[in-house]
């Protein structure tokens, strides 16, 4: 048995370890702004190519995850869909999540092993908690991919109404439409990152020969956007019966716009209600205890000198 100074320094250890992994992950974007800041004016320095233990073990991660691959075409095929909605195009992502996967399943496996040989646990206990831990390693990836596309999601959404507002103004300036496409496309690529690359996207397909309503129609599927989908039918409408497409889309970007408003109102809403639970978990002991503290004292006291 293990003493209870190892047991209460590991659990140290391992939570000032998620602490500090949620830190790094939540400050993430600051960093990079202020690294990409900081390099503003310098000449990059090209780096050496590295070789390390991190890149070794990313390259064998699709091998590792190969006898988790399903053999259905069409779960694979179900399986990038839900990478590209997510945003991750890399050709060896499906064997890499599946490797990650793989991982994920063994190492609760490998630790509830380890603590039933040293006697932290009993081996029923230890099995349990294997078993739970390979639970949460099957969905646990399903889940990081469910946030992803809800993240990605919600950041297109609040930039369409801008995009929309900008096009609009192009083609009733007298550019066309693909040529609206192109220079809205520009601009996003400053104010909203993410959909200025899947614009980018799009504007590559249409120089294969795709038109406008088609590759609107194909960031659709591949952002799994309902109001994608709305905006790719205005515009293939339009190309197929010649009709006007600038009343259609300032109607559309006006509702979208109005529908944005509305998700920021209720999400205020819903800011008192979050935030109760906070305030009685967090707040309302620590209040108690200062000033309910002094009075308990004095209670303990009088019941003392009264036995």
């Amino acid at each position: 048995m293990l003493d209870k100074g190892w047991i209460n320094l590991f659990v140290f250890l391992a939570t000032s370890g998620v602490v500090l992994a949620f830190f790094i992950w939540r400050n993430r974007d600051l960093w990079e702004t202020t690294a990409r800041m900081r390099g503003l004016g310098t000449a990059p320095k090209e780096r050496p190519p590295s070789n390390g233990l991190g890149k070794r073990l990313l390259a064998r991660l699709p091998d590792v995850g190969t006898p988790l691959l399903p053999t259905n075409e069409a779960q694979r095929s179900q399986l990038r869909q839900r990478l590209i909605e997510a945003g991750i195009y890399d050709r060896n992502a499906l064997a890499v999540l599946m490797g990650v996967k793989m991982i994920l399943m063994a190492a609760p496996l490998g630790l509830s092993a380890a603590l039933a040989v040293s006697g932290v646990l009993s081996p029923s206990k230890a099995l349990m908690a294997g078993i739970l831990g390979i639970g949460l390693g099957m969905i646990a990836p399903g889940l990081w991919l469910d946030h992803c596309k809800r993240m990605r999601q919600a950041s297109l959404r609040r930039a369409l109404p801008d995009a929309l507002d900008m096009l609009v103004l192009c083609v009733e300036g007298g550019v066309s439409l693909s040529g609206a496409m192109q220079r809205v496309t520009a601009e996003m690529a400053t104010a909203h990152p993410l959909l200025g690359a899947e614009m980018e996207l799009m504007q590559r397909e249409m120089m294969l020969g795709v038109s406008v309503g088609e590759g609107l129609q194909k960031l659709a599927a591949r952002t799994d956007l309902e109001d994608m989908r709305n905006l790719a039918a205005i515009i293939v409408q339009s190309e197929r019966f010649g009709t006007s497409v600038v009343k259609a889309l300032r109607i559309h970007a006006d509702t979208l716009r109005l529908q944005r408003q509305q998700r920021a109102e209720e999400m205020a809403q819903k800011a008192a209600v979050k935030i109760l639970f906070p305030t009685l978990l967090c707040i309302f002991p620590a209040v108690f205890i200062v000033i309910l503290g002094p009075a308990a004292f004095q209670l303990l006291a009088i019941f003392s000198r009264v036995k």
